[in-house]
């Protein structure tokens, strides 16, 4: 009996000491800098990202967190030639990240949003209102859960974590004793303070945790995606000669929720106005700010080679239901090199 209590107390004490972190205080008290590092470096509120880290690994005791220090869920992708484990998150045995440090699962994280087109509008934010970066968030599709952004804000203001997006990284140690005076009496944790002071005066040197090239690789995407933003924001609105309908021209890849963002229209409208089947937005696209008209501004056109129904309805500024119709077309139908198309009147019968 004595042997069976002792083995049943071993296995208790290895479950808890495997468990870093006991609450989600805990959590924030050791997490609170790298997620303050990361905001000044791709400008994403360290509330967010801490908020993110608390949901995700369930205050540091998920399964990823623990064993494979992925404090996201990153899974592998095909770019990641690191270390991998198996998970089952939305299917069996998914392939996820592993990393060698914590820190490196904050800086991917920052990589993927900084980096996916999906999160560009996230950056037109103001990096204070963590309320539009919980709702950007889910609206750009981060997470299903319907109620994702209300359960980090709830996160956010249950801890205050908005108080972080409001100090640098040399502030952030102090930030947390602040709020959590009885860190005095943790010697390790004061052990930072020391250290930190030093670091003022001193170069910041940076590890890279990948291979040499792919820190560089994936800073030059950053500024890539940065520029690309600047070209995105400078559209300017047209005048269609069909009767003034006012357009832009698509100058980089992108996606409807952006365009609608930026000029206060509904997603929905967007897509139904420019009889859209999907939110991608291409370099070059002609994208309508209202409905377009039932006729062209000239009877007839030629079509080009390579071009569709919506090329030439985007083109002319008309519904694609009432083109295919004045060419008695079906849907999905599309022209032959050189086909007339009747913009205004119907197409005689043969």
């Amino acid at each position: 009996m004595k042997r069976l209590f002792l083995l049943v107390s071993l296995l208790v004490l290895s479950k808890f000491s495997a468990q870093t972190w006991a609450t989600e205080d805990q959590y924030i008290q050791k997490f609170a800098q790298y997620a303050v590092e990361e905001m000044e470096k791709y400008k994403i509120p360290a509330s967010i990202t801490l908020a993110q880290g608390l949901l995700e690994t369930g205050g540091g005791q998920s399964r990823l967190a623990q064993e494979g220090k992925n404090h996201f869920g990153i899974k592998c992708k095909e770019d990641w030639t690191g270390k991998t484990m198996k998970h089952t998150d939305d299917a069996p045995n998914e392939c996820f990240r592993v990393y060698d440090d914590p820190k490196q699962s904050y800086e991917d994280h920052s990589i993927f949003l900084a980096t996916r087109k999906y999160y560009t509008n996230l950056f037109n934010l103001d990096m204070k209102d963590y309320k539009a970066w919980a709702h950007g968030l889910k609206k750009a599709g981060y997470a299903t859960n319907p109620r994702y952004a209300s359960i980090l804000i709830g996160k956010i203001e249950r801890y205050k974590l908005y108080e972080f997006d409001e100090v640098n990284s040399k502030e952030v140690l102090y930030a947390v004793l602040k709020k959590y005076p009885d860190l005095k009496d943790d010697r390790s944790f004061m052990a930072q303070l020391e250290p930190a002071k030093k670091k003022k005066a001193e170069p910041v040197t940076v590890k890279v945790p990948y291979k040499a090239t792919s820190y560089a690789q994936q800073q030059k995407r950053v500024e890539r995606i940065k520029s690309k933003a600047e070209v995105l924001n400078s559209i300017l609105i047209k005048s269609h000669p069909n009767g003034g309908l006012k357009y832009v021209v698509i100058p980089e890849d992108t996606n409807v929720q952006f365009i609608a963002n930026k000029f206060k229209i509904s997603d929905s409208k967007l897509t139904k106005w420019n009889d859209l089947q999907s939110d991608i937005l291409r370099k070059d696209d002609i994208v309508f700010l209202e409905a377009k008209n039932s006729e062209g501004n000239t009877p007839t056109y030629k079509a080009e080679f390579g071009e569709d129904m919506h090329d030439i309805a985007q083109k002319f500024g008309v519904k694609l239901n009432k083109l295919y119709a004045k060419n008695r077309m079906d849907e999905g139908q599309k022209p032959a090199a050189g086909q007339l198309i009747y913009l205004i009147d119907k197409k005689p019968r043969n």
